[in-house]
Order: C-alpha cells, then sequence, then structure tokens
C-alpha cells in the first residue's frame, strides 16, 4: 500500500515537472518572437529613414549657390572639425563623367616623370609656349580627352610687373599640371598701378573670377617665382589644406619654419570660406602667411605637406619689387586676427575689374584694389 502510494506521488510531481516545462517553453518562445518583430520593425524604420549629411557637407552644398551667398558673413560660432578621411574620396568623385565612355583618371597619374630639371638662363617666348601646348584651351584651360579628371583646379597667382618670370611658370607648370591630369584654368591676378601691393587680397579676388568661369572645387595659390622640381608634387587639394612648396632652394631645400604656408598652398572651397579667404589689409610684404596659418588654427584645421624631396622648389632670384616694402601694420594685424577674421576676408572683399585678357596660355584678370588706409 506504502509503495503504491509512494508511486503515485512520484507521477504526480513528474507530471507537474512537464507542464511546468512546457509553459517554460511557451514563454521563451513568445518573448523571442516579439523581440524578432520588434527588431525587424526597427531596421525597417531606420532604412525607411532619410539620410542627413554631417555640418561640412551642409556647408559644402550651402556655399555653391553663386559668388554672393558664398561671400556672407561667416558664423564665428561654427567650430570647424578636421575633414575625415572620407571627405577627400567625395572631392575626387565629385564631377560625374560626361562621357559614359570615359573613366576616371587614375591615381597616381601614369605620365609622371618625377625630379625635373629647372633652369632659368635661358629666356622662353610666349610663342614657344604656346606652340608646345597646343591642347590648351582660351584662357589656360585644359582637361584630360582621355579620362575624367579627378579635381576641377584654379591656380591662382597674384601679378605685377613680372612679366619675365610669369612665362617660365607657364613654361614649366603647363606641361607638368597636364600630365597630372587636372582639369585646370591658370588666373593671373594682375594689381593695377603703382600703389603697394596686396597679394593676399588679388588671392581673394582671384579665387571670386576663377568661379564666375567653372564650378572650381580645389585652389592653388601659387606665387608667380616658385617652380616645383617633381611632377609627383600634384597640384590638388587633400581633405586638409595643404602646403605645396615644402623645400624651396632658397631656403637650403627645407622647411624654414612649422608654421609656413606661403608660396604654394592648396584650398578646396569649403576650406576658403572656412576660414573667410585672406585677410584684405596686408599692404606690402610679410605677414598674409602667418595670418592665413593663424586662421587655420584658429579654425582646428591641419596642414598636409609632401615630403621634402618631393616638394622641392626652385625660385626665380630677383630684387622686391617697389612698392612692395615691409608692411608696417602686419604685426598688429597678426595680433588681432582672431578678433578681425570673421569680418576680414572674403566677405568684405571690394574691388574693380579694369580689364580681362584671355590668352591660350591664361586668363589675367586686371584689378584696382584700392589703397591702404594708413
Amino acid at each position: 500500500m506504502r509503495d503504491s502510494t509512494n508511486f503515485s506521488a512520484v507521477q504526480q510531481i513528474c507530471t507537474l515537472v512537464v507542464v511546468l516545462s512546457f509553459v517554460h517553453i511557451a514563454f521563451i518562445s513568445i518573448y523571442y518572437l516579439r523581440n524578432v518583430d520588434i527588431s525587424v520593425s526597427f531596421l525597417q524604420f531606420q532604412q525607411e529613414q532619410p539620410s542627413v549629411p554631417d555640418q561640412t557637407e551642409r556647408t559644402s552644398s550651402s556655399s555653391s549657390r553663386g559668388a554672393a551667398a558664398e561671400l556672407g558673413t561667416p558664423d564665428p560660432s561654427v567650430t570647424v572639425t578636421p575633414a575625415p578621411v572620407e571627405k577627400l574620396s567625395a572631392l575626387n568623385k565629385s564631377a560625374p563623367p560626361t562621357d559614359a565612355k570615359l573613366d576616371r583618371c587614375p591615381d597616381p597619374p601614369p605620365a609622371l616623370v618625377g625630379p625635373l630639371r629647372i633652369e632659368f638662363s635661358d629666356p622662353v617666348s610666349m610663342d614657344t609656349i604656346r606652340a608646345e601646348n597646343p591642347n590648351l584651351r582660351e584662357g589656360g584651360r585644359y582637361k584630360p580627352k582621355d579620362c575624367i579628371a579627378l579635381q576641377k583646379v584654379a591656380i591662382i597667382i597674384p601679378f605685377r610687373n613680372r612679366d619675365e618670370h610669369l612665362k617660365f611658370w607657364l613654361y614649366y607648370l603647363h606641361p607638368i599640371l597636364q600630365r597630372q591630369q587636372l582639369d585646370y584654368g591658370v588666373y593671373v591676378i594682375n594689381q593695377d598701378g603703382e600703389l603697394t601691393f596686396n597679394r593676399a587680397k588679388l588671392f581673394n579676388i582671384g579665387y571670386v573670377e576663377a568661379l564666375k568661369d567653372y564650378d572650381y572645387e580645389c585652389f592653388i595659390f601659387s606665387d608667380v617665382d616658385l617652380i616645383p622640381m617633381d611632377d609627383h608634387n600634384i597640384y590638388k587639394c587633400s581633405s586638409q589644406p595643404r602646403h605645396l612648396s615644402v623645400a624651396v632652394d632658397k631656403f637650403g631645400f627645407s622647411l624654414p619654419y612649422t608654421q609656413i604656408f606661403g608660396g604654394v598652398s592648396a584650398l578646396t572651397k569649403e576650406q576658403y570660406l572656412h576660414i573667410n579667404g585672406f585677410s584684405n589689409n596686408y599692404w606690402g610684404w610679410g605677414g598674409e602667411d602667418d595670418d592665413i596659418y593663424k586662421r587655420l588654427a584658429f579654425k582646428r584645421m591641419f596642414i598636409s605637406r609632401p615630403n621634402s624631396i618631393v616638394g622641392r622648389y626652385r625660385m626665380i632670384v630677383h630684387h622686391r619689387d617697389e612698392k612692395n616694402e615691409p608692411n608696417p601694420e602686419s604685426f598688429n594685424n597678426l595680433m588681432r586676427t582672431l578678433q578681425t577674421m570673421n569680418k576680414d576676408g572674403a566677405n568684405s572683399l571690394v574691388y574693380q575689374i579694369v580689364r580681362v585678357e584671355k590668352d591660350q596660355l591664361y586668363t589675367k584678370v586686371t584689378v584696382d584694389v584700392g589703397k591702404p588706409a594708413y
């Protein structure tokens, strides 16, 4: 009798365990299915949402509405963070092919030759330069015929009374730029008259005038007396402001100081607008290069450079021009860069066009830049 009772109790316990197990399994199944539905719904919701560009892309989009919008007053509350690596890829792919048969140009370009022999002993003529560059279009424009260039580049040269230097620059640079497979134009911004020279303001004018011709996305700001000694030093922009003339023969082929951003430098349209371009208040020699470095630093941007072998340059020896004496206000201006950069630059640019000349080798814009207030 006792054995029968014990067996019945064991049987009831086993039945209870089985029932509880089924209940447990049912709860787990319901919970799992419920969470799968939620996950699927969440993923579908994420996929349906429109993508939102980051702050850098919004700035770029808004800056493409024309010169008037680009020269608006910068927002001093905006802090510029270093551009991501993806930004360079976007820049290199920004121009969709217009011919379905053409691919984008390879990177690096295949026709580069490396170190170059640069000499200034024998004069060159404009007719010779034109004859050696038959593929140039009016205004010093060029684009490769067999591929789509990675960037649209405007080269801007501040100028006055340097005709022989300009010949050497055109003689050496046009073949280099064509081997680099750039979609480019050359803009010589000539200061009219004999008043004090203003190099930085001429850079600002070149930026505005170039955009009247074409939707350039990269701007090379170059002195007329600097010639690169290696065509691997590509005249295009990167994800950060780029200083190209790293090792000039005048300075023993070394960088004079790490804060330098003069000679030859490259800025994208977006980078230029972030710093409100160059100051318009550096009349005479000196100060404007240090000012542009400070603008970049205040906006938390970094300078990229080629190495000291690829970045070698020869400078054409010359005496300082008349009306380009050292600027007596440069030190005071540099002390106020942070306070003045948002109101002194691209958004305060005033000038008058005297004439525009379209040569096969360049576009020459002669301008009246005014005179210093002091």
